[in-house]
């Protein structure tokens, strides 16, 4: 009898599906003498909404996990995936709806309860004690006994025999921080098996593995698939997704989009399903074209990039790539979650070391250890998570725009008063920055207004490279396109900009260039007329030209 995942007419998503709407039906699996009967799922859940203060995280979402299945969940960051895990694991209780675990509705009060019932999950960081061994891992809280005494030789035939179910072979009473992180992984799905695990949840398990650990990780979730354990697994990786998957289920905005066979369901159409995308507006449109037309005007003439990325890269976090800012240039990255856009900002500015390749500054290489090297090199960098790595929000406005260029003089040159409210003032007024006063505390501005003043600070150190990492998330519609209008003026007057936003509209409205990137790697360059959504779309589904 084949699994599940090889059904004949799966359910696909649509509120219109009777079958697919109640989430805990069965499906019809086919023998090879051509009868069928119904295998029920080993998880599942019916109309599970949650609600945290001011969002919905989870909306009726149904879910459907069968018995020896590779089952991976999609969607864009805070489309509710890690929330329906914790749902799923008991680390919250759901606000409404059912879950069933073998056909029994279940409400694990714990994850405790969710693992002693067989429900397993391994996060992206690997929640082991490295200073104790493999063994001890393996069977920590559980250790066999005899005669009163932790039976140590007992412990260490079975850890053997747990891993050798994994197809793993290692000393297990060495200490588990001796073995790479992808060596930790196997341990812990051992331990997670060990216990007898019905269901396997993996999320983002390969986030710091390299091609060759991923490879070995697929290898023992096949062999435990075969075994009859399901398996949830959780990535942002496209080609992951379809190298390992048996079924998709796509999440976007806390809602369930579809359920598909992943044979059934194109790269392009995947990636079409996760973001929702609408066509840019016509403001949008034509302000691309003319992006695209400056930049035509642009390539005639030879310029020496500001900064140049030769083949630098980071193990476990981005490949190798080769990139180039030019003066007066904005160029963007685009790609989905995962996909290494945020990686490349922190290489470049320092805040991860790169660990190959070299980096060029005015064509002359150097090394960017730290950030005070980046910003020593004329590099400004405004973070993705504006309240948690930008804005420090009981300070005022004026300590907040003046916060990096008093750590690039050092402390004991600091800038008198009358200087930083000038300098204060001069940027509230050049960026539009609505408050009553520049000592107002920057935690009661607007988003964009905070982001303004973000701006504000590295431009107040008059950078050569800003790196902006999603510097529109957050904020009104009006407060973007004031936003990205400033950004072309700063542009116009020579100041290089690495652009990052999850919305290619945006992307497009700015840049000059757009750089591609899928799975941890630049996979294309696009400018001019083949710099269009529907391109980029199909690039990032390995399909575009």
């Amino acid at each position: 009898m084949t699994h599940p995942a090889s059904e004949p007419n799966p359910p696909a998503g649509g509120t219109g599906n009777a079958q697919a709407a109640t989430g805990i039906t069965g499906a019809a699996a086919t023998h090879a003498d051509g009868t069928t009967n119904t295998v029920e799922p080993i998880l599942a859940t019916a109309g599970v909404s949650k609600t945290f203060p001011g969002v919905k995280a989870l909306q009726r979402v149904d879910f459907r996990l069968f018995p020896g299945e590779i089952h991976t969940l999609m969607g864009q960051n805070g489309a509710g995936k890690s929330t329906l895990i914790n749902v799923l694991t008991g680390v919250v209780a759901p606000d409404a709806g059912t879950i069933r675990l073998g056909g029994e509705v279940v409400a694990f009060a714990s994850p405790q309860e969710a693992e002693a019932a067989g429900v397993r999950t391994l996060y992206q960081e690997v929640n082991l004690c490295p200073n104790l061994s493999v063994a001890e891992n393996i069977f920590a809280g559980r250790q066999p006994r005899r005669f009163g005494a932790i039976d140590w030789p007992d412990i260490k035939r079975r850890a053997q025999a747990a891993l050798a179910r994994l197809d793993v072979t290692l000393d297990v009473t060495r200490s588990l921080d001796a073995y790479p992180i992808a060596v930790q992984q196997m341990v812990a799905i051992a331990r997670a098996l060990s216990v007898d695990a019905r269901v396997l949840i993996l999320d983002e398990p390969t986030s710091s593995l390299d091609d060759g650990e991923v490879s070995q990780l697929f290898k023992i979730l096949r062999h435990l698939k075969q075994s009859g354990i399901a398996i949830l697994f959780v990535t942002h990786f496209i080609e992951q997704t379809y190298a390992i998957s048996d079924r998709i289920t796509v999440m976007r905005n806390g809602e369930r989009e579809g359920e598909y066979l992943a044979r059934d369901l194109p790269a392009d159409q995947l990636v079409s399903k996760m973001v929702g995308h609408e066509r840019m507006s016509a403001r949008l449109r034509e302000a691309a074209h003319e992006g695209h037309d400056t930049h035509e005007k642009q390539v005639a003439q030879t310029v020496q990039p500001f900064i140049e990325l030769r083949g630098v890269g980071r193990r476990g976090t981005m490949q190798p790539i080769d990139l180039d800012v030019q003066p007066g240039q904005i160029l963007g990255l685009a790609g989905l979650l995962g996909s290494g856009r945020t990686e490349t900002a922190r290489l470049l500015f320092g805040a991860d070391r790169a660990d190959s390749g070299t980096i060029l500054v005015e064509g002359r290489p150097v090394r960017l250890r730290s950030p005070r090297d980046a910003v020593r090199h004329g590099i400004g960098y405004c973070a993705e998570d504006r309240k948690k790595e930008g804005i420090v929000a009981e300070l005022s406005i004026r300590e907040n725009i003046l916060l990096a260029l008093q750590a690039r003089r050092g402390w004991w040159r600091k800038i008198n008063r009358q200087r930083a409210r000038e300098l204060a003032d001069l940027w509230i007024e050049r960026l539009g920055i609505k408050a009553a006063d520049a000592e107002q505390p920057i935690g009661l501005l607007s988003g964009g207004n905070q982001q303004k003043a973000l701006l504000a600070r590295w431009l107040a150190t008059d950078p050569k490279l800003l790196i902006l990492d999603e510097p529109t998330r957050g904020i009104d519609v009006a407060a973007k396109f004031d936003i990205m209008d400033r950004l072309l003026a700063l542009c116009a007057s020579g100041l290089s900009i690495l652009f990052i936003s999850s919305e290619i509209s945006e992307v497009l409205r700015v840049s000059h260039r757009v750089a591609v990137l899928r799975d941890r790697r630049k996979i294309a360059e696009v400018a001019g007329k083949a710099s269009n959504e529907d391109n980029i779309y199909r690039l990032i589904a390995g399909s575009g030209e």
